[in-house]
C-alpha cells in the first residue's frame, strides 16, 4: 500500500507532467474565465458530446482494468482500488465501468465505496459556516471515510457504504453493499491529498490511479453541472471560479501520490 508503486511510462513520477497541456493545475489560471470557457468551441481535447465523453470514460476504464489485472497477475493484492482526479473528471462513471469490465474478465468486484458518501450534510455545513464551499476537503467526514476503508479491508462480512445522491444534494447511509471478498472500488477528489486524514485514507488504497482531463473540458463540465443544479450561467461560472478551481488545484498538488497517472486515449488509439 502507499504512494510508492511503480508507475511505468505513465506513472506519476515518470515524466514532466506539470508541463502537460491538460494539466489540471492550470485550470484556475486558464486564460479568460469559466463563463467564457464553457462556451468554447474546437478544443482538441473537447469531449462535450455525450457519446464522445462516454468513449473517453471507457478509454480510462479500460486502462484502469489493465492495471488491476496486470497487478493481480503478478500476485500483488488489490483489495482497494482508488480512482482520483479533479472534479468534473467523471470518476463515478469510470468506477462503474471498471466494475463491469473487471467482472467481464472474471475478477470479483466487492462493490463501490465512493468518497462522496462522506459529504457532510447540508445542515452540518450550514452550522459550520461551510455551505458556500461545499466540496472542499473540510466539508467531508474524512475520518469516517478512513474507518470505512479500514473496515472493508479487514471485515469478514458485508459492509454497507454511504453514497451521495445528487438529486437530493445529500449523503445517504448504507447505500451500497461491499462484499468481504473481491476488489473494492473507491473514487473521489482527495484520495491523493497530502493532509491529515487523507494521508491515512491513501495508505489504505492498494492501487491509486489519477485521471487527467483537459482543462477547458473540466471547466465546461463543471459549469454545466452547476447549471443543472439550477444556477444561471453567471452564478455557475462564479462557483466554478471561486470554489471548484481551488479544489482542482488541491487535487493536482496530490497527483504524484498516485501510483499511476492516465488520461483518455484519442479515439484513433482506442481498441475496437
Amino acid at each position: 500500500m502507499g504512494a510508492g508503486g511503480a508507475a511505468g511510462a505513465m506513472g506519476a513520477g515518470g515524466g514532466p507532467r506539470g508541463a502537460h497541456e491538460g494539466d489540471p493545475g492550470r485550470v484556475a489560471a486558464h486564460e479568460g474565465d469559466p463563463s467564457r470557457v464553457a462556451a468554447h468551441e474546437g478544443d482538441p481535447g473537447d469531449v462535450a458530446d455525450p457519446t464522445a465523453r462516454l468513449g473517453a470514460s471507457e478509454s480510462v476504464a479500460r486502462q484502469v482494468v489493465d492495471l488491476v489485472t496486470d497487478r493481480l497477475a503478478q500476485g500483488r493484492e488489490v483489495r482497494v482500488l482508488g480512482i482520483t482526479g479533479p472534479p468534473g473528471t467523471g470518476k463515478s462513471t469510470v468506477a462503474g465501468m471498471v466494475a463491469d469490465l473487471l467482472e467481464a474478465r472474471g475478477v470479483a468486484v466487492a462493490g463501490l465505496a465512493p468518497m462522496d458518501g462522506f459529504h457532510l450534510s447540508n445542515t452540518v455545513l450550514e452550522d459550520l459556516g461551510r455551505s458556500d464551499r461545499k466540496g472542499a476537503p473540510d466539508t467531508f467526514d474524512v475520518w469516517g471515510y478512513v474507518a470505512l476503508l479500514g473496515r472493508v479491508r479487514s471485515a469478514g462480512r458485508t459492509v454497507f457504504a454511504p453514497d451521495y445522491r445528487r438529486d437530493l444534494h445529500e449523503p445517504v447511509a448504507a447505500s451500497s453493499a461491499v462484499a468481504p471478498h473481491g476488489v473494492v472500488i473507491t473514487e473521489g477528489n482527495y484520495l491523493g491529498l497530502d493532509a491529515e486524514g487523507w494521508r491515512e485514507a491513501r495508505d489504505l488504497v492498494d492501487l491509486l490511479v489519477h485521471v487527467e482531463t483537459p482543462a477547458t473540458e473540466l471547466l465546461r463540465r463543471l459549469v454545466a453541472r452547476q447549471e443543472a443544479f439550477g444556477r444561471d450561467h453567471v452564478d455557475a461560472a462564479h462557483w466554478v471560479r471561486t470554489v471548484d478551481s481551488a479544489n482542482i488545484d488541491l487535487v493536482a498538488a496530490g497527483r504524484d501520490r498516485a501510483d499511476v497517472v492516465i488520461r483518455p486515449r484519442p479515439p484513433e488509439a482506442r481498441p475496437d
